[in-house]
């Protein structure tokens, strides 16, 4: 089990950890009914953060930020000699969870993603883990929240019973979502990116050989080349120009401190 703290990626505070340190965290929280939030940051999420300093500070404030890209893990290598074997992967990390509160007993919530991802997912996260209890689940409703919308929510998370939230809201959303929501739940949330729709079976996962080789942007661009050429086109070179950077000390990116308010508006 490795789990050597944070480090700087950019300036985003990343966790060098691996999927065991990371699911024992999870699970730890939900025993203890702690407030806790995890995400896992390929590429787009370290340089969402690197492009938006207020963003960048929320990242600083979650709990476990792990490398959920094999670029991410690679510079955690280069930079910071973390010696990590392999990625933590959002959808891998889900599976884990899951199944270790499948086997406590202990309840979870599923908030985000459509009524019909969700009307897929459910039933095959019953199938993969019989023992999961599932509180609830909730669709994201793709929009702005009202004042006081985020106490409703936090109150009907509650009163489920649950002790795990995963969020399908996609980046930056989920991580919004995860931060604001953190003070007012005694409970882990994470992040999940894209697990929903691949649990759901809407996603097809690349072959483990482009996984490995940290080609899964390439197969993702290829199923959807307009919805993710920014992501990919522009902000993969940024991100290996200033890794560079970094790395040869031409800069030296200053983490911001962790935000300490709760956004004034978030996405539900």
């Amino acid at each position: 089990m490795i789990s050597r703290g944070k480090r700087n990626i950019l300036g985003v505070l990343v966790d060098a950890i691996d999927y065991e340190a990371a699911t024992e965290e999870v699970v730890a929280a939900g025993r203890e009914r702690r407030p806790f939030a995890l995400t896992a940051l390929a590429v787009h999420g370290v340089m969402t953060g690197v492009l938006d300093p207020a963003h960048n500070a929320r990242l600083n404030a979650f709990d476990v930020v792990t490398p959920d890209g094999q670029p991410v893990r690679w510079a955690l290598n280069l930079l910071h000699r973390a010696a990590l074997a392999e990625r933590v992967y959002g959808p891998d990390l889900t599976l884990m969870v899951l199944s270790r509160f499948a086997d406590e007993g202990m309840p979870v919530y599923l908030y985000g993603s459509t009524e019909e991802t969700l009307a897929r997912l459910v039933p095959a996260l019953e199938q993969k883990f019989p023992a999961l209890k599932i509180a609830g689940v909730e669709a994201s409703k793709f929009r702005p929240a009202r004042p006081g919308e985020d106490a409703e929510i936090a109150d009907r998370i509650r009163s489920s019973g649950a002790r795990l939230v995963l969020v399908g809201l996609g980046c930056p959303r989920q991580e919004v979502f995860a931060y604001a929501m953190r003070p007012l739940l005694d409970m882990p949330l994470m992040a999940v990116g894209a697990a929903f729709d691949y649990h759901a079976g809407l996603l097809r996962k690349p072959p483990r050989w482009m996984q490995r080789v940290g080609l899964e942007w390439l197969w993702r661009f290829g199923l959807e080349p307009k919805r993710l050429f920014y992501r990919y086109m522009v902000l993969n070179p940024a991100y290996v120009g200033r890794l560079t950077a970094q790395k040869c000390g031409w800069w030296k990116p200053v983490p911001p401190p962790a935000a300490t308010e709760r956004p004034a508006t978030f996405a539900v």
